[in-house]
């Protein structure tokens, strides 16, 4: 491993050995193995590929003293399978499976395995007391910002990043990080303080983050989703819920989905802590609902067997379909947790903006509207945007992630106007089509080349009447197709726009 001098003390004290292990030169990577390096340990950084930005990242690291090995050794066995001689800690990146050869190695080895975010959170005392030295300060630096966690299957990064407008509108200093944003334990070791952290956790995430206990958390709802990389649904739960662990005031779940509630109910959390149920109608006490078309509050506020406190209006989030709702009222909760008042959930709902491809407005013409939902890449976040329409001529098709799609087309066969297939796994939507929707008009393009997206627009805009929407929800991954989801739905935009200019 890197050869440097060892500084022990500091490693120490956060709970850091010496000598270890990054898995992978991706963006957590990188961000970890800087850190741990300026901390003083002998880090060494593996992985599998070898081409030339992988190259040129170790270029960069050999600079500051990190040893990188990649592709393959000399024996022919992979970098990113052998445990370097001496590891003490193996410190992956989210994407790697469990049983990767190099965290089997280390549990042979009797090494811990953990991911960036559990380095963030050792971390983060000592991230404070540097902003207080190099403030000058001579009192104790300040307790380092509180983190707001929310991990779901579906709906993760729109909720953390609504929280942290809500935060932003309520005066404090925050950032939306972990599974989006810059990196965690850049954000905790840097030089700008903040009171509160919305932090995205992906379920790859929370398994290697043993030690995380965050103020609040959230799991907005659970689907199958990842379980080639889990092995079950139950081990999916399981990682989902350690969300929960040592929550000290809110665990909020959704009402509408009990398996959330049972995590809840799981969990080991501080004594007083409360279970804090979301739902779109409304609310009992500690929930917070719906009210004719108002967002309100029944958790946190005086006598709330009697009492509700209004919060918004529906048409204050952007867009306000069902499903947005319901994130929105999973963001108010933990922002209420944290003391917020109430017109600042309203004025961060207000001031917050979707990112693209997530249910975005891209056009209307003819009088039918076109949606693009491209971030919807399995059945859970596709069952959600299809109820926010009605009548709809659906795009979809992909790559299936061994998704199976009757449950699906059951629950929005009544919307359908028609549907219009593209990718590599298109047969099996149009399968459950056939079984359970025989009367809706099928379009199967057989074709995964990028310009399939115009043809799917084209027929769609066949299919659809005024009234309706034509809406790209497809169920499935872009990389059969697409470099990702965003392409996917750049290709969708571009489409409809060139569709209004031929109507125009």
């Amino acid at each position: 491993m890197g050869g440097r001098q060892v500084t022990t003390d500091v490693l120490a004290r956060y709970g850091l050995p010496q000598r270890i292990t990054v898995a992978g030169l991706g963006v957590s990577g990188l961000s970890a193995a800087r850190a741990l390096a300026g901390l003083g340990a002998a880090v060494t950084v593996v992985d599998n590929g070898d081409g030339d930005a992988h190259r040129a990242r170790a270029a960069e690291l050999a600079e500051q003293g990190i040893e990188t090995r990649l592709g393959h050794l000399a024996d022919g066995s992979r970098a990113g399978d052998v445990l370097p001689d001496g590891t003490e800690l193996v410190v992956t990146s989210p994407g790697w499976k469990p049983e990767s050869p190099l965290f089997l190695a280390a549990a042979k080895a009797g090494v811990d395995v953990v991911g960036d975010v559990e380095i963030a959170w050792r971390l983060r005392e000592l991230g404070a007391l540097r902003r207080a030295q190099a403030a000058g300060s001579d009192v104790p630096p300040a307790a380092p910002a509180a983190w707001l966690a929310v991990t779901g299957t579906n709906g993760k990064t729109t909720t953390t990043q609504m929280l942290a407008s809500i935060l932003r509108a309520a005066g404090l200093r925050t950032a939306a990080v972990g599974n989006i944003g810059t990196p965690i334990v850049d954000v905790v070791l840097g030089a700008e303080e903040y009171d509160v952290l919305a932090v995205e956790l992906s379920s790859y995430q929370l398994h290697w983050a043993p030690s995380v206990r965050a103020h609040s958390a959230a799991v907005l709802n659970l689907a199958p989703d990842h379980l080639d990389w889990h092995g079950s649904m139950e081990a999916y739960a399981a990682d989902k819920g350690r969300i929960y662990e040592g929550n000290t005031v809110a665990c909020v779940y959704n009402v509408a989905d009990a398996a959330t509630e049972r995590l809840v109910e799981e969990a080991d959390v501080v004594e007083g802590c409360r279970a804090i149920g979301f739902t779109l109608g409304a609310p009992g006490p500690s929930m917070l609902g719906v009210v004719d078309g108002i967002l309100v509050d029944r958790a946190f506020v005086a006598d709330r067997q009697k009492n509700a406190q209004e919060l918004a209006h529906v048409e204050d989030v952007d867009p306000p379909a069902p499903h947005n709702i319901a994130n929105a009222l999973a963001a108010a909760a933990l922002a209420r947790a944290f003391g917020v008042e109430a017109r600042a959930v309203r004025d961060g709902l207000r001031a917050f903006r979707p990112d693209a491809h997530r249910i975005a407005h891209v056009a209307e013409v003819g009088g039918v509207t076109y949606i693009d939902d491209s971030k919807a890449t399995n059945t859970h976040a596709t069952a959600a945007s299809l109820a926010a329409y009605e009548p709809v001529v659906w795009i979809a098709g992909g790559l299936a992630k061994g998704a199976t799609f009757d449950e699906l087309v059951q629950g929005a066969a009544k919307r359908l106007r028609g549907a219009v297939l593209i990718g590599a796994d298109r047969a099996l939507i149009r399968d459950a089509l056939a079984r359970h929707a025989p009367e809706v008009p099928v379009v199967d393009l057989d074709r995964t080349d990028t310009g399939a997206m115009l043809a799917a627009v084209r027929e769609a805009a066949r299919l659809a009447e005024p009234g309706d929407t034509v809406l790209l929800a497809p169920a499935c991954a872009s990389m059969d197709m697409f470099a990702n989801y965003n392409e996917r739905g750049d290709a969708f935009a571009d489409a409809v726009r060139q569709l209004a200019a031929e109507s125009a």
